[in-house]
């Protein structure tokens, strides 16, 4: 259980107030007695709390937040094992841990400038560089990135790596939360967990026809569908310059902005 040393200050006040609050003299002295026991060891706790404070980021276990809505600190130097040296990124923190044999890294993502999720990741540092304990989703593929940006010997193009992907998968993930917002007249008809695959179904506005919309996020690094597909049951439809101007505007926008030109043109309901 943590305190703060401002708490244990007013507790400490009030109770020499108690100490000197009228009462029987034998009865004073006894409780002033069993108050000044209880001050010394209220303040053995504050001194116990500072030594803990103080050591917290060096020798502790790093704090596993979910979130931030504030802009990320000025990032750290981070160094291990055999003279490894690495500069972390904008937008990521980093605190030592077990002793300085393993770094704590902290990504944070944002999507508009809204700070969104914090991920962290723990990186083992001796007798080599290599991944510990983390909350990375399940389908990030850490080890592929991991060896593809040469973690042992570019922790810092690792991270760029993964800080990309990461912030990938949070912005297709704000679109899709985005369509369902601002969006009533569209329905989503398919999605999966790491938003690389987008079903919509929407209504042309002058034939009324439905309108199957698939987008396919193949590069996971990448907030931007890298395939659209549209299909009616009216082929003529979808043949008109109009609506083959759609397949770029979806593949070169967010799905929601997308979505907002697409009514503001008249092409949807």
């Amino acid at each position: 259980t943590f305190f703060c040393s401002t708490g244990v200050l007013t507790h400490l006040s009030q109770l020499e107030v108690r100490a000197r609050s009228p009462g029987g003299p034998e009865t004073q002295r006894s409780r002033v007695k069993e108050l000044r026991a209880e001050a010394e060891e209220l303040r053995g706790l504050r001194e116990q709390l500072k030594a803990e404070i103080r050591t917290v980021g060096s020798e502790g276990s790093p704090p596993w937040p979910s979130s931030h809505r504030y802009p990320p600190p000025t990032p750290p130097r981070l160094s291990g094992g055999a003279g490894l040296t690495c500069a972390v990124a904008g937008g990521l923190d980093a605190v030592q841990t077990r002793q300085g044999r393993a770094v704590c890294v902290s990504l944070q993502t944002t999507y508009e400038g809204v700070f969104l999720e914090t991920f962290n990741l723990e990186l083992e540092l001796k007798p080599r560089v290599r991944i510990g304990r983390h909350n990375i989703p399940p389908f990030v593929p850490l080890q592929s990135l991991a060896e593809q940006s040469r973690l042992q010997t570019d922790p810092g193009a690792f991270l760029s790596t993964l800080s990309q992907h990461l912030n990938a998968f949070v912005g297709r993930r704000r679109q899709l939360q985005l369509v369902k917002e601002q969006h009533a007249s569209v329905e989503v008809m398919e999605s999966n967990l790491p938003c690389s695959i987008l079903v919509l179904l929407f209504t042309a506005q002058t034939e009324k026809a439905a309108v199957l919309c698939t987008l396919e996020y193949s590069d996971h690094g990448s907030r931007l569908p890298g395939r659209v597909v549209l299909d009616c049951e009216d082929k003529q439809l979808l043949k008109s310059p109009e609506w083959r101007s759609c397949c770029a505007t979806l593949m070169k926008t967010p799905v929601h902005r997308a979505l907002a030109r697409m009514k503001k043109s008249s092409l949807i309901l």
